[in-house]
């Protein structure tokens, strides 16, 4: 060992040559002179008598130890293990060394000796395995000493001696067979154990494997359960340590012994009205045993989860839920922390387990006649006790309960219903046979003083519970009115309106000196909270909100107030968000628009959308996590956490704008996540609002009818005017809305960081340049669509004219045929005549004059089938000019669709003259 030079080396360095401790180092060194190479027995045995005395009350002497006794001490106990009381001088003189003194005050950056020498030794593996051997040795003494030094060891080197006693062999075996030896070794070996089992995984399996679940449990049993001493903590600490986040081991617990001997643990004895403060600390400790079997921790290993359902239902088959609720509801002398604590494990016991869930609804306590369901007596506790800690500890109960359980959220929300205005001022001990819905309304609604707005804001809590994520029970409580305080004052008001005009009164109550109340700091949170819970997704209950203008205006002083908290101003903020983001109303005074178009007037979009970033900065917000998990209880902080006491609200006096620690505990990371993915949403919805027009137009405006007395030409060319017009206007619009956005998204961001809020208003602007090209794009679509409408409705008439022209033809073309014929047939006559007259006939009549004759009266009714068909002529050919033009101004080439046309048929050029 080269313990000496190391040792010199580092005591110079930090502490110099002092000549104060001169004296202490050469008596040390002839103390150790005397134990190496004294010749008499009993003068070694003085020898180390003295020095275990002087490294016990002096710091010097302990750095002299340090430097030069180690070796010398390490031989003793490798060489000279016969002699039992050497030894026991050694490892004694050894503990000294090790062990800090606390009576001597130096400067905060010294260097302790006892932690440098505990540093020193426990680098050699030899050491520690040299220490270890003497467990085995026959004298009590040397064993308990032993096991004092390993104690002291683990304490200032816990990860070095860990690693250490791994490497050993049968190292973690002697220290499990200390369990069995008598009672004073039996106990240092436990409380060595709870050291050596914190954070080391490997230690903890091969300490199971060697039975600590049955060791562990006996010696509970022979101490008296929970009734017993520090020794049965010590073994409850030793099995947190082996069960916190191993799955393994409380698969092995559970399968082995089971959770019989566990709950055993539970059970109150004869003595039920006392708990001392040993007792208190032992069923805390038994409580973290069943939290760490059921709760969830920071991991999501599906195997875990698996192992904790399962873990959830055979405590329940063991009935650990009645010695749950015994202790956290029916107990009334329980102290506080114990309460809390058994709250908590039935709230952990049912999240996520329908068969849990389900037996908790059904459980029935106390005694006949006066049995009432247990979800009654927990709301009782939630709205009388005077404990903020067992407020949250109720709360989390109910948490748990409604959490993704839409059937218990359905039945407890059908048994709200109002109760006549006498009944709700009975007094508070008639409430036992009340049902769960009208207690809860009885504490929602109480009167207006100063502690029933408090039990009114626990109420609000538990209804916040009962409406998560439930479109249902959101729907029937809109619907709950209740009678006014005075019913022939009043008319009666929904519950939701009834809570508005508390969180109102909240903000207005004052102390007796004027400065605002400290005690309603939580109040105003957990009432907004709840609205805020109400309103998410439902737009009936934003509508229902806005039915009252003072409830917008009361929301807007809120977010404005410099007296509210951060918190209170941003979750006002976020209500007003949610007005804009599910509002689906298209009533002037209640649309969106409107509620946007309100904030910016009163508060200005930029104070309001830095309220989000304010909070988000503030303490509640900030710290919470995903998954906190609970402090071990050890037997350093057991003491503290026995003796809980609430939150002192005076402290918070001269503390301005600070939110009660309460709440920390009431917006959990759940709560915290869904409003920043809220806040979020309410940013793109008010840009949303500010990009578009306020409402479509549903009437057609005057310009878009056509005049009388005004042609087709005229009437296109208005509408053009008025369309470009319009187009330019809304651009106009659009491009104002569209750089407010941009600036609203960049001055909204600045709380959470440069390059986030270049990021978002980036995102935001690009998003408006998209939304506003695609405007445009709909608007040509819509003109290309009525145009090619026109265009269409002009080849439909070009194509009748087409038709109407045919016809006219053919009718032309068959009244020349008849004419052709009629000459025909003239043509013929006149032959027979010139044949007869060649014939010598008889005389006929003049030929000439009835050829005449017959020739103008075939011309007079041709001259009329004539006339008549130019009138139609004209008046079809001003049609076609008409639709000519019209589609010239449309952009068609008219020659082109004309062409062809009348090619076939047309009047004949080739009229015979008459002879």
């Amino acid at each position: 060992m080269d313990l000496a030079s190391r040792y010199k080396g580092v005591v110079g360095l930090v502490f110099g040559n002092d000549n104060s401790s001169s004296t202490e180092d050469s008596y040390v060194e002839r103390l150790l002179d005397r134990i190496s190479n004294g010749v008499l027995a009993e003068d070694r045995r003085t020898a180390i008598s003295d020095l275990q005395s002087i490294v016990a009350e002096s710091r010097a002497a302990q750095l002299a130890f340090g430097a030069m006794g180690f070796p010398v001490l390490m031989g003793v106990l490798k060489d000279e293990r016969e002699d039992f009381e050497m030894v026991r001088g050694a490892l004694e003189t050894l503990v000294g060394a090790l062990t800090p003194i606390d009576h001597v005050k130096g400067p905060t950056n010294e260097v302790q000796p006892a932690l440098m020498n505990a540093d020193l030794l426990s680098r050699e593996p030899e050491s520690i395995s040299l220490i270890l051997s003497l467990l085995s040795e026959e004298d009590f003494y040397v064993r308990y000493y032993t096991l004092q030094l390993l104690t002291a060891l683990l304490t200032s080197s816990p990860n070095r001696l860990q690693e250490a006693i791994l490497t050993i062999p049968r190292g973690i075996t002697r220290l499990m067979d200390m369990l069995m030896d008598r009672e004073v070794i039996r106990n240092e070996a436990l409380l060595l154990l709870t050291y050596l089992t914190r954070e080391a995984e490997e230690i903890q399996k091969i300490i199971v494997f060697e039975g600590a679940f049955e060791k562990i449990f006996s010696i509970i049993k022979e101490e008296g359960g929970s009734e017993g001493g520090v020794v049965v903590q010590d073994c409850l600490e030793l099995l947190n340590n082996n069960l916190r986040h191993n799955a393994s081991n409380q698969i092995l617990l559970r399968e082995t012994i089971g959770f019989d001997p566990l709950i055993s643990i539970l059970k109150l004895r004869a003595n039920t009205y006392s708990f001392t403060q040993q007792k208190t600390i032992n069923l805390l400790s038994v409580l973290e045993t069943i939290s760490l079997l059921i709760s969830g921790g920071p991991d999501t290993d599906p195997s875990k989860d698996s192992n904790r359902t399962t873990n959830k239902a055979v405590l329940v088959q063991k009935k650990v839920l009645d010695h749950l609720l015994m202790l956290g509801v029916e107990s009334q002398w329980a102290p506080v922390p114990v309460r809390c604590a058994a709250l908590r494990c039935i709230g952990d016991l049912i999240a996520g387990h329908s068969k849990n869930l389900d037996a908790l609804a059904s459980k029935v306590l106390g005694e006949e006649p006066q049995v009432e369901p247990a979800l009654n007596s927990i709301l009782r506790i939630i709205l009388r006790t005077s404990s903020m800690q067992e407020f949250t500890a109720a709360d989390y109960v109910f948490k748990c309960f409604c959490e993704k359980n839409d059937d218990g959220q359905r039945m407890l929300a059908s048994t709200l219903i109002p109760q006549p205005h006498s009944m709700t001022q009975s007094p508070l001990e008639e409430d036992v046979n009340m049902s769960f819905g009208s207690m809860l309304l009885r504490g929602l609604t109480l009167t207006e003083n100063e502690g029933d707005l408090e039990s009114c804001c626990r109420a609000a809590s538990v209804l916040s519970h009962i409406l998560k994520d439930n479109i249902q029970c959101k729907e029937k409580v809109i619907k709950i009115e209740l009678e006014a305080p005075t019913p022939s004052l009043g008319t009666p008001e929904p519950l939701l309106h009834r809570m508005v005009k508390y969180l109102a009164l909240a903000s207005s109550m004052k102390s007796k000196d004027g400065k605002s109340n400290t005690g309603h700091v939580f109040v105003q949170p957990i009432i907004l909270k709840l609205l805020v819970t109400w309103l998410a997704n439902c737009p009936s209950a934003v509508h229902s909100f806005l039915d009252s203008r003072h409830h917008l205006t009361c929301l807007l002083e809120l977010v404005s107030n410099p007296s509210a908290t951060v918190c209170t101003m941003g979750l006002a903020a976020i209500l007003l968000g949610e007005c804009v983001l599910y509002n689906k109303s298209s009533e002037n005074g209640r649309d969106a628009f409107t509620v946007v178009d309100t904030i910016s007037q009163k508060i200005g979009l930029t104070s309001y959308l830095l309220k989000f970033d304010e909070m988000q900065k503030s303490s509640i917000f900030a710290s919470i996590k995903s998954s906190q998990p609970r402090r071990p209880l050890t037997r350093s902080n057991a003491a503290s956490m026995a003796d809980i006491e609430d939150v002192d609200e005076n402290d918070l006096s001269d503390k301005k704008n600070n939110d009660h620690p309460i709440l920390s505990v009431i917006f959990d990371a759940h709560f915290v996540n869904f409003i920043k993915r809220l806040e979020e949403n309410i940013r793109e919805s008010i840009v949303e609002v500010y990009s578009h027009p306020k409402s479509q137009v549903a009437v057609v405006p005057a310009e878009l009818e056509q005049k009388n007395g005004e042609n087709d030409k005229e009437y296109i060319e208005r509408l053009k005017l008025f369309l470009e017009k319009q187009c330019f206007e809304i651009q106009g619009l659009l491009g104002r809305n569209a750089t407010l956005a941009e600036e609203l998204a960049k001055t909204g961001g600045g709380g959470s960081g440069s390059s986030q809020a270049e990021q978002r208003a980036g995102g935001i602007s690009e998003r408006v340049q998209v939304d506003t090209l695609r405007r445009d794009l709909q608007e040509s679509s819509q003109r290309l669509e009525f145009l090619k409408a026109e265009k269409a409705k002009a080849e439909s008439d070009l194509s009748m004219y087409r038709n109407l022209v045919g016809k006219l033809e053919s009718d032309l073309k068959s009244l020349s045929n008849a004419y052709n014929s009629l000459e025909q047939a003239n043509f013929n006559l006149e032959t027979e005549v010139k044949a007869l007259r060649s014939g010598d006939a008889a005389p006929f009549p003049d030929l000439e004059a009835v050829k005449a004759e017959a020739r103008e009266e075939a011309q007079k009714e041709s001259e009329a089938e004539l006339n008549d068909l130019l009138v139609c002529l004209g008046q079809e050919q001003s049609r076609v000019e008409r639709l000519s033009s019209r589609l010239e101004e449309l952009g068609e080439d008219v020659d082109k669709l004309l062409e062809g046309i009348g090619d076939d048929a047309g009047l004949p050029e080739d009229e015979e003259e008459e002879e």
